[in-house]
């Protein structure tokens, strides 16, 4: 339980680390309207994530009893992989100056915050195509595994989101203003690590259980 749980963690803390929309507006939040305002919109991502994060668990385990559907998941899961630990490392060497995504926030209404943060998460494209493509792959892989597993990667999963929230908007309000682009650079290098690191295992497990036909342990 606690291997799955920490799988889920660190799948979490991948996505978590992909520089879109969300993460713009809680840094932005939590610089311009304070820690909280930030915190609750982040806290709002992180249920939109767990969502999606139960359909493709509970939802995704069928679909990969096709072979066609694990091949298509491999391949299209480990390019995407392979481009966004690409895509990050490039950021991280050639990140703007400024910004130019700013968010315009209507009230500092905490619940409001909350609820825009479960939309933005789920209405992000990077997320829609990293749970399609890639962690509804590797979520969905724990479901084998008994139910103690499954509760374990979601609690996990949540823990790494609320983890990031909190650090994130702290560091966002306290120094990220004095950091400035630097902060993303930052960001990017971590990313890039975590992408590269999944790209790998998603490789080896499709190239062990496609191709040389290993046995998927339970």
């Amino acid at each position: 339980m606690f291997s799955t749980a920490s799988n889920g963690f660190l799948l979490s803390l991948s996505l978590c680390m992909d520089i879109g929309i969300v993460n713009i507006a809680m840094l932005t939040l939590a610089m311009q309207r304070g820690y909280w305002s930030g915190v609750w919109l982040g806290f709002g991502s992180c249920v939109g994530d767990i969502i999606y994060a139960m359909l493709a668990l509970f939802g995704m385990t069928t679909l990969l009893q096709f072979e066609a559907v694990r091949w298509t998941m491999w391949v299209v899961g480990s390019l995407v992989m392979v481009f966004l630990a690409g895509k990050m490392l490039y950021l991280a060497i050639k990140v703007p100056p400024a910004s130019g995504e700013r968010l315009t926030v209507d009230a500092p209404d905490h619940h409001k915050q909350f609820f825009k943060g479960i939309a933005l998460a789920m209405s992000s494209p990077s997320a829609i195509l990293w749970f399609a493509v890639v962690g509804g792959a590797l979520i969905a892989k724990s479901g084998n595994h008994g139910l103690m597993s499954q509760l374990g990667f979601l609690g996990g999963f949540l823990s790494a989101g609320l983890i990031w929230t909190v650090a994130l908007c702290a560091l966002a309000h306290k120094g990220g203003e004095v950091l400035g682009h630097r902060l993303l650079q930052v960001f990017h290098v971590f990313s890039a690590l975590l992408f590269a690191w999944f790209a790998w295992q998603v490789m080896t497990d499709g190239y062990l259980h496609l191709i040389l036909k290993q046995p998927v342990l339970a």
